[in-house]
């Protein structure tokens, strides 16, 4: 005998490749097709987005295994469609929908996420209940975007770092190499370049190889034990520097893979990215630099990119790679040295010309800034009092002491 369903779906209203962030409303449908007149205890949908971390690990030789499990639930919704009030309801024959919507929490939710140990789930389920019969089960998942905005003062601080290290092989020094990094920021979203400033300095009698990567990190952590996995997402390699060189990155260019956003608020997953400046010296272990960088979900602003292009032309100047002070600016000229006294003269006798323009609408026009550069610091305001004096109950020091 066929079954009293025919079909049995749970649609949402968005596209499958739909996202969701907090605060957004998930609803859609329930379609149930019957074939004949049945009789149904209760129907209810339920909304859940849980984070889970498990992973087993051997210890000892007896072959037992420790379970390290933890999960972390960010919301829990139910919804009854065919509420359950003791008495059977019967839906004739035919097709019939049941809407239904919740809303995700206001807060801050965490990325869904894949991983070997873990993950991060969000999903819509449809369970239906029939007198002497299973339960009839629907399950369906949507996507969670935490949204990760890079245009804050945090992420577009630029990131800078010097590393040294002697090359050791068999008690042997070889010498010493050092290398010193700089980006521009420390937010980036997919598909942006990363320009590299670096700069590389070989003091040892053997070729080295500078090279670049994106890492991406996986953190788990159940009962107090962190399990974690690594992986280069992106691989940058640089010329070969001769013994007692030194070579100059000037940007190189290392691009962003389509790789999912950091997952940074989750108590049990950890998503982060790095970049790693390495120098491989042969016979030893490398030399690594590593800057940390956020890949988010809110790419740079117009606003922002500004500020990103004139750090960028500071960056190139290896003594601030150096962390070195730079050199006292020059006095400004003097007056008469920039300006003739035919000039001065014709600029004391001009007369401001009366404005005749109607200014009635002058507030309907937009109205635009002009930031007068200095190239010069100004002199210290002259003074013939000490703004320091010295008190006259110090006792006066007795020179020759």
């Amino acid at each position: 005998m066929l079954s009293s369903i025919k079909s049995f779906k749970l649609e949402l209203d968005r596209p499958a490749d739909a996202a969701f962030t907090g605060g957004e409303v998930v609803s859609g449908k329930v379609v149930l097709e019957l074939r004949r007149d049945t009789r149904v205890h209760s129907m209810k949908v339920q909304g859940r987005g849980v984070a889970m971390a498990h992973w087993l690990e051997n210890r000892g030789m007896n072959s037992v295994y420790n379970d390290y499990t933890s999960k972390a639930t960010y919301f829990r919704k139910r919804q009854h469609l065919i509420r359950d009030n003791g008495e059977v309801t019967v839906l004739p024959a035919g097709k019939h929908e049941f809407p239904f919507s919740f809303q995700l929490p206001e807060e801050t939710l965490v990325t869904s996420f894949e991983g070997k140990h873990g993950s991060i789930r969000y999903w819509v389920k449809v369970k239906l209940h029939r007198p002497w019969a299973t339960v009839r089960k629907i399950k369906k998942e949507f996507t969670v975007i935490e949204p990760i905005d890079i245009n804050t003062p945090a992420l577009l601080a630029p990131q800078a770092g010097t590393k040294d290290k002697m090359a050791r092989a068999w008690y042997r020094n070889f010498g010493q190499v050092s290398v010193t990094a700089k980006i521009d920021r420390k937010g980036y979203t997919p598909g942006e370049v990363i320009p590299v400033f670096a700069e590389f300095d070989n003091s040892t009698s053997r070729s080295v190889v500078p090279k670049a990567y994106i890492t991406q990190t996986q953190t788990f952590i159940a009962r107090g034990t962190m399990k974690q996995k690594r992986s280069v997402v992106a691989t940058l390699c640089g010329d070969i520097v001769s013994s007692y060189c030194r070579e100059t990155w000037h940007g190189r260019a290392i691009k962003i893979p389509p790789v999912g956003p950091s997952i940074l608020q989750c108590r049990i997953i950890k998503v982060e990215y790095m970049l790693k400046v390495c120098v491989d010296v042969p016979g030893t272990s490398k030399l690594c630099l590593e800057l940390p960088l956020v890949i988010g979900t809110i790419p740079l602003h117009p606003f922002g990119s500004r500020t990103s292009s004139i750090s960028s032309q500071y960056s190139v100047n290896l003594e601030w790679l150096r962390m070195a002070i730079p050199e006292q600016p020059e006095p400004p000229p003097d007056y008469n040295s920039v300006v003739t006294e035919e000039e001065a003269e014709q600029r004391n006798n001009m007369v401001a010309p009366q404005l005749t323009e109607d200014l009635s609408g002058i507030l309907e026009r937009p109205l635009m800034a002009f930031v007068q550069e200095f190239r010069f610091r100004p002199p210290p305001v002259y003074s013939e009092i000490d703004p320091n004096p010295q008190p006259f109950n110090i006792r006066p020091r007795c020179m020759t002491c």
